[in-house]
C-alpha cells in the first residue's frame, strides 16, 4: 500500500523514490530494488540447523508447533532470485550491509540531514499504536509504533529470553535473526544481519538476545 501511495502521488517508481529521497538523501547506498547487473555481491540465503523438537516448543511457548505466517522459509529464499531482488518488495525486500542499517539508524536517533519533520519523526519511533501480546516473546506486548518497536517484558520469560534493557528504544529486528536497534540515551546503533536462516526460533531467539546484549555493553 505505501509503495502504491509513494507511486501515485509522486508519479515516479517507488523504488527510485525511496533511493532519492531518503538512502541517497542521508549519503547511504540503494536498498531498495537492486537491479540484477548490481547483485554479484549479495550474499544468498541458506537454511541452517535442525528445527525444534514439539516438546522444546511447548516447554518455551506453550504450543507444540508454530503457527505459519507469510514469512516462510520458501518466501525468504525466493529473495535469492535475481527478479525478487530487483522488485524491491516493500515490507521486506531490502538488501543492505550491517553497516548501512545501523547509520540509517543513526539518522532516526539525530536527524542530522533534517531529512524527516521532528515531529513525524517522534511519532513514528515513539507513539505506541499496537500492544498486543506477542506471542513469540511469551505474550510480552508487541509494543509497536510505525516504524519500530519498544518490547516489554512479561514474568513467563526466562533471564535468558528477555532484550537487554538498552535495546528497547527505536528498533525492528528482521525475520531469521536479523538485528537492528538504536538507543537514544547513549546515541549508539546497532545492527546483525546474517545470511543463515536458522530453523530453529528457539536458538534464533537466544542468538539474537545474546549478540544484541553483547552490543549493548557499548551504551554502558
Amino acid at each position: 500500500m505505501l509503495a502504491e501511495l509513494i507511486e501515485r502521488i509522486s508519479g515516479r517508481d517507488y523504488r527510485d523514490f525511496v533511493h532519492e529521497r531518503v538512502t541517497d538523501a542521508l549519503g547511504l547506498p540503494r536498498v531498495v530494488g537492486i537491479p540484477p547487473a548490481d547483485q554479484d555481491d549479495i550474499a544468498e540465503l541458506a537454511l541452517c540447523g535442525e528445527p525444534a523438537p514439539p516438546d522444546e516448543l511447548e516447554a518455551i511457548f506453550g504450543v507444540p508447533e508454530l503457527p505459519v505466517t507469510e514469512v516462510t522459509d520458501d518466501a525468504l529464499l525466493s529473495f535469492n532470485r535475481p527478479d525478487v531482488r530487483a522488485v524491491g518488495v516493500p515490507g521486506g525486500g531490502g538488501v543492505a550491509t550491517a553497516a548501512t542499517v545501523a547509520l540509517f539508524y543513526q539518522a532516526l536517533l539525530h536527524n542530522t540531514e533534517e531529512l524527516w519533520d521532528p515531529d513525524v519523526l517522534a511519532d513514528a519511533t515513539s507513539r505506541v499504536r499496537n500492544t498486543f501480546p506477542d506471542m513469540l516473546a511469551l505474550g510480552a506486548p508487541a509494543n509497536r509504533a510505525l516504524a519500530s518497536s519498544s518490547p516489554a517484558t512479561t514474568e513467563r520469560q526466562p533471564a535468558r529470553v528477555r532484550p537487554h534493557p538498552v535495546a528497547r528504544h527505536v528498533r525492528h529486528n528482521g525475520a531469521g535473526g536479523q538485528i537492528a536497534w538504536a538507543d537514544p540515551e547513549s546515541g549508539l546503533s546497532f545492527c546483525y544481519l546474517t545470511n543463515g536462516r536458522d530453523v530453529n526460533p528457539i536458538r534464533e531467539g537466544r542468538r539474537s538476545i545474546g549478540i544484541s546484549s553483547r552490543a549493548a555493553v557499548c551504551a554502558s
